[in-house]
């Protein structure tokens, strides 16, 4: 008997993957936890039947979250990541050494577990001493700060069950504050392919434009997500995602990478005229 994982869409549209086993399942406190094997993207992780990452194609997502402001904030030494349990993102920020704080903000503990007995290839730097976990709602974590991050990474589930307020024009107008006065923000911003999708990544982008002063979104080819047509939000109090690209300075730390560099960094913000129409639409 043959196993496949299948994710809905749209009423019309699903993506199967043929499974080999399934590793882990468990229902937490917040979700339904599911990690299972396969022959074409590896290891995978899902919640409440939803694909958070394989391990074929998670590179993609964690260097575009990550290397992109890297890439632009010269100073950056204290980070807060928020959601991001499977630990991709905390694995890419530890590679800079003069980070000198990462404090990972995710509702659900049991994800991390998960993730550190299944999915080594991401949670593999949780135990680097400049990381602090803190699990709880990252809506009301972010609210107790002001003027204390350089980054603020929303490594966030889609806009509903556990990660529905991290969307909210409240989230937001927080980060915003909790930022230094030359910090950035990152959220992962959905697809503008199929409508359903196209409408929360709207709604997301409206509400950033509204608490930052420089608001711009660019984009990435992720198979495995929805319509593999993925979208980044770039949020900052000062620098422009590629007026302030800082080219050299990025290169001379060396990191050794498979999707992001300098070239695409400058590309991915060339949005398709249906995406700019779509955020024009917004703004």
């Amino acid at each position: 008997m043959e196993l496949w994982f299948t994710e809905k869409h749209t009423e019309n549209v699903q993506l199967s993957i043929k499974v080999d086993k399934q590793l882990y399942s468990s229902q937490s406190e917040f979700q339904r936890i599911d990690i299972f094997d396969s022959k074409e993207f590896g290891r995978f992780l899902t919640l409440d039947g939803y694909m958070m990452l394989t391990q074929k194609d998670e590179f993609i997502y964690h260097e575009m979250m990550v290397h992109v402001p890297m890439a632009v904030h010269p100073n950056v030494r204290r980070v807060l990541v928020i959601g991001g349990g499977d630990g991709g993102t905390v694995r890419e920020l530890i590679r800079y050494p003069f980070i000198e704080q990462i404090d990972l903000v995710e509702i659900d503990e049991e994800v991390v577990e998960a993730c550190k007995q299944h999915l080594q290839q991401t949670a593999c730097g949780f135990d680097d001493a400049r990381v602090k976990c803190f699990y709880e709602d990252g809506l009301k974590y972010v609210r107790r700060f002001e003027d204390t991050y350089d980054l603020i990474l929303v490594d966030s589930t889609d806009p509903f069950g556990p990660g529905e307020g991290l969307f909210t024009k409240e989230f937001y107008g927080n980060c915003y504050k909790a930022l230094k006065e030359d910090g950035i923000m990152v959220n992962q911003h959905e697809s503008p392919f199929y409508p359903a999708d196209a409408v929360a990544m709207q709604r997301a982008h409206k509400r950033i434009v509204e608490s930052f002063p420089i608001s711009k979104v660019y984009q990435a080819h992720i198979p495995t997500y929805p319509s593999g047509h993925w979208l980044f939000g770039f949020a900052s109090k000062k620098y422009h995602p590629l007026a302030d690209q800082r080219v050299e300075a990025w290169k001379a730390y060396g990191l050794k990478t498979k999707y992001y560099n300098e070239q695409l960094h400058a590309g991915a913000f060339a949005l398709p005229n249906y995406v700019e129409e779509m955020l024009e639409h917004v703004e």
